[in-house]
């Protein structure tokens, strides 16, 4: 498969709310979240979030992040299925740790399921270390959470 030679990257909108829904509800392994939740988080009405897309020739992935002051907390990316493995899940990665460099954070942390060896992949590649595990933090089915951390430099 070919990699992506270039995307745009962009701060996501409220009028991307419908297109952020497809895309999260067609990825199994997405966190999934109400339209009211996503709303507030295109609105600026819930806890500081960053959320940022990638787009080339339509919605091909995005990030969302909490900012927490120096912390921040990685929590959903998702990549259209079609696509994977060309490059967009580290373009968006790459973006959210530009960005927390220039906010001045000090790391971003995640979980992730223990058995999402892509995801996994993907996170170690970009530099995120494996520092922890939270035992049965998943439901349906049970499993545990590997917690990864990236250190800004």
């Amino acid at each position: 498969m070919p990699h992506v030679t270039e995307a745009v990257i962009r701060q996501a909108t409220a009028q991307d709310l419908g297109a952020l829904l497809e895309l999260e509800q067609a990825a199994p392994t997405a966190a999934h979240w109400s339209r009211a939740h996503y709303a507030q988080i295109l609105q600026g009405e819930s806890p500081r979030r960053l959320c940022l897309l990638a787009e080339k020739g339509g919605l091909a992935g995005f990030v969302i992040a909490q900012i927490s002051g120096p912390e921040w907390e990685l929590e959903n990316v998702v990549v259209q299925a079609a696509s994977r493995r060309r490059g967009y899940g580290k373009l968006l990665l790459q973006a959210l740790t530009d960005q927390a460099r220039r906010q001045e954070a000090t790391a971003i942390l995640l979980e992730v399921r223990a058995s999402n060896a892509p995801a996994r992949a993907l996170y170690e590649s970009c530099g995120f270390k494996q520092m922890g595990l939270r035992r049965l933090y998943y439901r349906e089915p049970e499993e545990d959470a590997i917690i990864y951390m990236y250190h800004i430099r």
